[in-house]
């Protein structure tokens, strides 16, 4: 009784393999770069005027959170000097 048992796990795990390699055979074979080539294809890139436009927002920013950053600090150090 285990032997049939047995017999038939294989076959399951048989079949299994045979299915997955039969999803496998409908990849196609073209090479990864193509591929990735393709993809790039695919993609908005930003002109000349919208990355100098998102670089100076973003330096912008940047100092703006430096300053808010530098007042907080200034704020903190008066205040722990009154408290001290």
């Amino acid at each position: 009784m285990a032997k049939e048992e047995i017999k038939k796990v294989k076959k399951a795990t048989n079949k299994k393999k045979e299915t997955k390699k039969k999803k496998n055979s409908n990849i196609p074979k073209e090479s990864y770069l193509k591929r990735v080539g393709k993809e790039l294809k695919l993609v908005k890139w930003p002109t000349a005027k919208e990355v100098l436009k998102y670089t100076i927002s973003t330096i912008v920013f940047c100092v703006f959170l430096c300053v808010i950053f530098m007042a907080l600090n200034l704020i903190m150090s008066l205040v722990r000097g009154w408290v001290a």
